[in-house]
């Protein structure tokens, strides 16, 4: 998968960065990613898994992370204050990176798509969905939530002491491995070389430490969708991990209680990562939702 930058992107009119794999005649699946991460988070082969299925995967880094447009000169995020309920440091809302992710396709040449979405990658997903319901061909909402306070936490008590990742690479290699260690799925093997690969790319792709905390009070600002997701008319699927620390599975059975007809997959042993052992069942399950929404497209 080779990099390409799509110029003047959305109402923001931002350069964002993707790469496609697969037939270009396939149907398309736009793959978002979760906060701070990047495109390169949705792993090498998973994104092969995918494509062999017969599917085209269009992986891209969200506004704030990679090698897409920064926001270094928007006021300083306060995340603590969002948490309290003053959003008032938002940069912008999940709409904007709804937005993005519309205005890719707009570039790209597609009237709709398949959308799937993990952790905040899956907020955005089901934004798009709600605020461009005629772009959205199927959504999947992975390890991801409503908005609703009550659902989706994370359960801080079990990520240990992690503090802020560090200013050197290999710190933050490092750092990256505990974390996605605390965070990643229990029931299935730690794939550490593979986490340290990405971290030590993601670091040489993007050092804005900020990006993050724009993205997260983004989403304190966006509130809940609850009531909206009750509206959509689109072929869902929710997948979500049992043993999630960092999105509770409350979040996964909200998302798939409020969307009417969405089908519900919980992996017992899987947290908030993609373990490899799973990605042929991802494909599997997200390539089966494309080709039912594919046929009804057709006979509809």
């Amino acid at each position: 998968m080779s990099e390409d930058k799509a110029l003047n992107v959305g109402p923001s009119g931002i350069e964002v960065t993707y790469e496609r794999l697969g037939d270009l005649q396939a149907p398309p699946v736009f793959l978002i990613m979760g906060g701070g991460a990047q495109m390169i988070n949705w792993p090498d082969g998973f994104c092969a898994e995918l494509a062999g299925r017969g599917v085209q995967v269009i992986r891209f880094d969200n506004r704030d992370t990679g090698r897409s447009s920064h926001f270094p000169d928007a006021p300083v995020p306060d995340l603590q204050a969002a948490m309290a309920g003053d959003v008032s440091s938002a940069s912008y809302t999940l709409s904007d990176m709804a937005a993005d992710t519309v205005g890719l396709l707009d570039v790209l040449g597609y009237g709709g798509a398949h959308i799937v979405g993990a952790s905040l990658g899956g907020m955005i997903a089901q934004t798009i969905a709600i605020e461009h319901p005629h772009r959205v061909r199927s959504l999947t909402s992975m390890m991801s939530t409503t908005g609703e306070s009550g659902v989706g936490q994370a359960d801080f008590t079990k990520l240990g002491d992690l503090g802020a990742p560090p200013e050197d690479r290999q710190g933050f290699i490092d750092w990256q491995v505990r974390a996605l260690r605390a965070v990643g799925s229990p029931g299935f093997e730690f794939d550490e070389a593979a986490v340290a690969d990405r971290a030590g790319r993601s670091y040489d792709r993007d050092r804005d430490r900020l990006g993050m905390a724009r993205q997260s009070v983004a989403v304190l600002a966006s509130g809940d969708r609850t009531a909206r997701l009750r509206s959509l008319r689109v072929p869902t699927l929710v997948i979500h991990g049992a043993d999630d620390i960092m999105c509770d599975v409350s979040g996964g059975r909200a998302t798939a209680a409020a969307v009417p007809g969405a089908e519900l997959v919980i992996i017992d042993g899987m947290g908030h990562s993609l373990p490899r052992e799973l990605w042929p069942e991802f494909a599997s399950l997200i390539t089966n939702l494309v080709q039912r929404a594919e046929t009804v497209s057709l006979t509809g």
